[in-house]
């Protein structure tokens, strides 16, 4: 339950993050249909696509995971996660910029030709929605940082959920009310994102430390994982 609520807060504490980042194109998706209760509607599909793509994500990333537990290196595992996860946090704090290549433009190809084709479909908002949980994302791949070192399979997808749960409410708000949260907000927002990154990856090297601290390293102990 603990691990629910830790990704559900992550979320939630870096939503203002996700208007930000993706704001712009939940607020861009037309409605077919006129009227506040199909715009709520549409909205709120859009959020529920998100967060379905980002339960998909905790299945695949839950079953490599897994594997990496029944392999008894999950101490390990939690150990290089925390260090992805400072080396990611360094990046944003010091201004360390990764250069777009032309690889990077044919990856996101396709998502441009299903952003086209979604847009007219009745089901757009869903579509668009679950393309957008898909896309490549900093604080995405924190969370998916903390789906791999779930030691079971339907715990990474919770874990992804309750993360995807945690980034609708103010998302949702912001899409209905267009412009919820000013610019600078979000500026101030984004500036402390990097540290709480900074405080979770040390969490999790802790936590591979096998330093037996009850909640912040606790022991763990290497066994056949389960997955239900």
């Amino acid at each position: 339950m603990s691990e629910t609520y830790l990704a559900f807060m992550i979320g939630l504490l870096g939503s203002v993050h996700c208007i930000g980042m993706c704001g712009p194109l939940a607020f861009a998706v037309p409605s077919l249909q006129k009227g506040a209760g199909w715009l709520l509607l549409d909205k709120s599909m859009y959020q529920a696509g998100r967060i379905i793509s980002y339960s998909v994500l905790g299945l695949v990333f839950g079953l490599i995971g897994s594997q990496l537990w029944m392999a008894g290196m999950q101490q390990g595992l939690s150990i290089f996660s925390g260090l992805l996860i400072l080396l990611a946090a360094s990046s944003r704090i010091f201004k360390i910029a990764l250069r777009s290549s032309s690889r990077y433009n044919i990856f996101l190809k396709p998502f441009h030709q299903l952003f086209g084709y979604a847009l007219k479909h009745k089901a757009n908002h869903l579509i668009i929605g679950m393309i957008n949980g898909l896309l490549p994302c900093g604080f995405v791949y924190l969370a998916l940082a903390g789906a791999v070192n779930q030691q079971t399979v339907p715990d990474a997808i919770s874990y992804m959920f309750f993360f995807g749960l945690g980034t609708a409410p103010l998302m949702l708000i912001a899409a209905v009310t267009t412009g919820m949260t000013s610019a600078v907000m979000r500026n101030r927002i984004n500036r402390v994102i990097p540290y709480m990154m900074v405080f979770l990856g040390i969490w999790f090297i802790l936590r591979g430390l096998d330093l037996n601290i009850p909640y912040l390293s606790p022991a763990l102990h290497t066994g056949t994982a389960v997955c239900k």
